[in-house]
């Protein structure tokens, strides 16, 4: 019985512990925290910062003054992690976590990657811990943007932008991936097995990398037996064949595809072909 009770009043203090907790009040931070994550080539890049408002106040060369470093946000310094090397501005990048930091002038920014993480703000900032610095134009925005904000555009399987903008102020840092090789030999270890799942992505990037056409056509050519009624071999088929100067096989190619996707009623299909289609007659 005893045991009984004792347990009683174990489980009861863990659910007054519980309510406890759950009731705390809380208060929201002035300046929100964000994390945005990017696909990017193999692998991922991950960004945390907080997103402080204008609030009616002058910002760059204002609160931030031109010529000095910046947390690029508030609160904690704002964190980037690649999860695989990549290429910023032209600088190569081991994979891992930094801090992004920037400094800020009237017509370019210094972006910097420092080595030190889980700083707050710039107030212990050290330039010998940078792994990289470079600097970017910075451009007027007609749009004010209230809250500052980070965001990936123009984003393909080799480069993304990172936009950086507040106010009327805004600054781009260019990105590339940096496992073409590692792509290829993928691609070339897929396909010693079960090709039929990976022809249209390895086409597919061959063509979109300017990589070896006539391998690209050897698998649009084996996809094609696999299934002869696909309306998109048919379409990579007409790219890769105009991308050689074949412009007569990239016409049939795209006609072939048009009568498949008509066959389907694949309206998608037929808008593409045609575009190919266009694109070789010109």
């Amino acid at each position: 019985m005893r045991k009984t009770y004792l347990f009683l009043a174990i489980m009861l203090l863990a659910c007054i512990s519980f309510k406890s907790y759950a009731q705390v009040p809380r208060i929201p931070e002035a300046s929100s925290t964000q994390t945005i994550i990017q696909d990017f080539g193999l692998g991922k890049v991950t960004i945390t910062y907080s997103r402080p408002n204008v609030k009616d106040r002058k910002i760059f060369g204002g609160i931030i003054p031109y010529g000095e470093v910046w947390r690029t946000g508030a609160n904690a310094a704002t964190t980037i992690t690649f999860t695989e090397k990549i290429v910023i501005d032209g600088h190569s990048v081991p994979a891992g976590t930094y801090s992004l930091f920037s400094i800020p002038e009237r017509n370019e920014w210094t972006i910097i990657l420092n080595k030190t993480v889980k700083q707050w703000g710039a107030y212990s900032y050290k330039q010998a811990n940078d792994l990289l610095r470079f600097t970017v134009k910075s451009r007027r925005v007609n749009e004010k943007r209230e809250t500052f904000t980070m965001q990936f555009v123009n984003t393909t399987t080799k480069s993304t932008d990172l936009y950086l903008v507040w106010d009327h102020t805004a600054a781009i840092i260019h990105m590339e991936t940096d496992d073409d090789e590692k792509i290829t030999a993928n691609i070339d270890e897929l396909m010693k097995g079960d090709r039929k799942p990976y022809y249209f992505n390895a086409i597919q990037y061959y063509y979109e990398n300017n990589k070896d056409v006539d391998k690209a056509l050897g698998w649009v050519a084996e996809a094609e037996k696999e299934e002869p009624k696909s309306s998109w071999f048919k379409l990579w088929e007409s790219r890769l064949l105009l991308r050689k100067g074949n412009k007569a096989g990239a016409i049939a190619a795209a006609e072939a595809g048009i009568k498949l996707a008509k066959d389907s009623n694949d309206e998608e299909y037929i808008r593409l072909n045609q575009e190919a289609l266009d694109q070789a007659k010109n």
